[in-house]
C-alpha cells in the first residue's frame, strides 16, 4: 500500500537538515549586462562526480528585459512542518523570482527536470502594484502560512516599503502583510523567530534613493536605513525599533539563529560615516527564556583599507581608502560559522560565532576588490573585478558559494571599468577554515550572477520549528 510522505527535502530541525544529501544543482539569478536584454535563471552543475561539474548546464531567459532579478526563493520549505500552521502536503517545487527593477514576479517549475526549469506564471507589475500597494519586490521567503515577499517602496517609487504575501499553491497575491506599520518606512530584508511570534525587518532605502546608485548627499546626511524593526508576527503589528545610529548606513541582511529556541541573530551594516568601516551587529532578546525586550549591539567591525586614489572610483577618490562594504552575511545551520562578504575590499571572512556575543575570526579569502583585484588561483593571470557579494552555504556547512554582482547601478558606480560576472566555491574543513575549489570557478560573458539557491535547500532558505 502506497504511503503518503512529506517532501523529503523538508526537515523538522536544522540538525537533521545538515545530514541531507549534498546538492548537485545550484540555481542562480543572472543580470544581463545589457540593460535592454533579458535576465535569466541559470542552472549550474555542482556535483563533483559529474563530467559537467562547475559548468552552466541550463538557462531560462526571462520573457521581458530590464527585470533585475534579485533574491528568489522556494514556494515551500521546512517551515511547512511547523505545528502551528502545518501544511506538509506541499512540495519544494517552484522558484519564485522577483524582478527588483521591473516589479515583475516569475514562477518557475523545476519538475520534472531540475536542470530545465519551466516558466509557469508571470505576475505583471500592474497586477502586483494594484494588489499590494507596493513596488520593487526584493526578497522571497517561504513561511509556514504562505510565501512572504518584501518590496522596497510604494507604487510611485517613494515609501513606505513593506511585505506582501502570495498563496504557495496558486501564487495569487494576498495583499499587504502589515496591519499596524508604526514608524517603519524604509525596507530591505526580513526574517523571523517563528517559535517566538516575531518578525524582524531591516532598512536600505526607497526605490528613488537606490535605483540610480548611492546618492552622496543622502549618504552623508545619514538618510539611508540605520534600524531594525521588531514585529508581532501573528498580529502583523510593529512593536519596537532598534536604531543603530544614523552613522550606520544601510542595515541589510538579517540572519537569525537556526535553533528555534534561541532569540538572536546577526545583521550586516554596509558603511559607517565615521570611518568607512563596515560592521556586523547582534540582536538578542533579554530576560528569562528570551521573554524580555530586544536589544542590539555591534560585535564585529571591519576597517577600511588605504588605497591609491588613482585606483578608486570617483565616489571614493576623496577618501583615499576602500570601504569593506559588507553587502551580505550568512550563518551555517549549526549556528557556528558566520560568513561576511566584503564587496569593496574583495574579501570573504569566516567567524566562529559559537558565542554570538564574542565572534572570533577563523579564516579569510581574498578575491577581486576595488583596488586589490585579487585573482582566483585557477586563473592567476586574470585580475578580478567585483568582489565576494552574495554568499550561500550548503546545508551541511561544508561548501560555500560566492557571486560578485550587487545591483546594476551600484556595480557600475563602484566598478566603473565594468563588472565581469563570476561564481566561486569554497570548501570548509571540519572545524572551520576555507579553501577555494580550483575546479569550480565559473565566469560569465555577459551576465552578472547574484542570488544562489541550492537544490533541496540551503542555509538561508528554510526555517525550522524544532531543535
Amino acid at each position: 500500500m502506497a504511503q503518503w510522505r512529506p517532501d523529503q527535502s523538508f526537515y523538522p530541525s536544522a540538525k537533521m537538515a545538515m545530514e541531507a544529501p549534498a546538492e548537485k544543482i545550484a540555481y542562480i539569478s543572472l543580470l544581463n549586462g545589457n540593460a535592454s536584454a533579458a535576465d535569466a535563471l541559470g542552472v549550474v552543475d555542482v556535483d563533483p562526480a559529474s563530467n559537467s561539474y562547475g559548468r552552466l548546464v541550463g538557462q531560462v531567459d526571462m520573457p521581458n528585459a530590464g527585470d533585475e532579478l534579485h533574491h528568489f526563493g522556494w514556494n515551500a520549505c521546512s517551515s511547512c512542518l511547523c505545528p502551528y500552521s502545518p501544511h506538509p502536503h506541499m512540495e519544494r517545487r517552484y522558484l519564485v523570482v522577483p524582478g527588483l527593477r521591473s516589479s515583475r514576479i516569475h514562477v518557475l517549475d523545476i519538475k520534472p527536470d531540475a536542470r530545465n526549469p519551466r516558466m509557469v506564471k508571470v505576475i505583471e507589475p500592474e497586477t502586483m502594484m494594484k494588489a499590494t500597494g507596493y513596488s520593487r519586490p526584493h526578497t522571497s521567503h517561504c513561511g509556514p502560512d504562505g510565501i512572504y515577499m518584501n518590496a522596497l517602496g510604494s507604487v510611485d517609487g517613494g515609501g513606505p516599503g513593506g511585505i506582501f504575501m502570495l498563496d504557495p499553491e496558486t501564487f495569487e497575491l494576498k495583499g499587504a502583510w502589515e496591519k499596524e506599520r508604526g514608524p517603519q518606512y524604509l525596507a530591505y530584508d526580513f526574517w523571523w523567530h517563528l517559535g517566538h511570534d516575531t518578525m524582524l525587518t531591516s532598512e536600505w532605502g526607497t526605490p528613488d534613493m537606490v535605483e540610480n546608485g548611492v546618492n552622496p548627499e543622502l549618504l552623508l546626511a545619514g538618510k539611508y536605513g540605520h534600524a531594525i524593526h521588531i514585529w508581532d508576527l501573528p498580529k502583523r503589528r510593529h512593536r519596537q525599533v532598534l536604531d543603530l545610529g544614523a552613522e550606520q548606513q544601510m542595515v541589510l541582511e538579517l540572519r537569525p539563529s537556526h535553533d528555534p529556541n534561541k532569540t538572536y541573530g546577526f545583521v550586516g551594516v554596509v558603511v559607517s560615516l565615521k570611518d568607512l568601516s563596515a560592521s556586523v551587529w547582534l540582536w538578542h532578546r533579554e530576560g528569562v527564556n528570551g521573554s524580555g525586550s530586544w536589544k542590539v549591539r555591534k560585535v564585529i567591525e571591519i576597517p577600511a583599507e588605504p588605497a591609491d586614489p588613482e585606483q578608486l572610483p570617483p565616489l571614493l577618490k576623496g577618501f583615499g581608502a576602500v570601504p569593506p562594504l559588507v553587502t551580505d552575511i550568512d550563518l551555517s545551520l549549526d549556528d557556528r560559522f558566520l560568513y561576511v562578504s566584503c564587496w569593496g575590499t574583495g574579501e570573504l571572512r569566516q567567524y566562529d560565532v559559537s558565542d554570538p556575543f564574542n565572534p572570533v575570526q577563523t579564516a579569510a579569502v581574498k578575491l577581486g576588490g576595488i583596488a586589490r583585484r585579487q585573482a582566483h588561483p585557477s586563473r592567476p593571470e586574470i585580475a578580478l573585478n567585483g568582489g565576494p557579494q552574495m554568499v550561500e552555504i550548503s546545508r551541511d556547512g561544508r561548501r560555500v558559494y560566492l557571486t560578485n554582482s550587487l545591483y546594476r547601478s551600484w556595480d557600475e558606480q563602484f566598478y566603473p571599468a565594468g563588472l565581469k560576472g563570476w561564481l566561486a566555491k569554497l570548501d570548509v574543513p571540519n572545524g572551520g577554515g576555507m579553501e577555494l575549489d580550483s575546479k569550480l570557478f565559473l565566469e560569465f560573458d555577459s551576465m552578472r550572477p547574484h542570488q544562489v539557491r541550492l537544490e533541496g535547500g540551503d542555509a538561508s532558505s528554510d526555517s525550522y520549528c524544532f531543535s
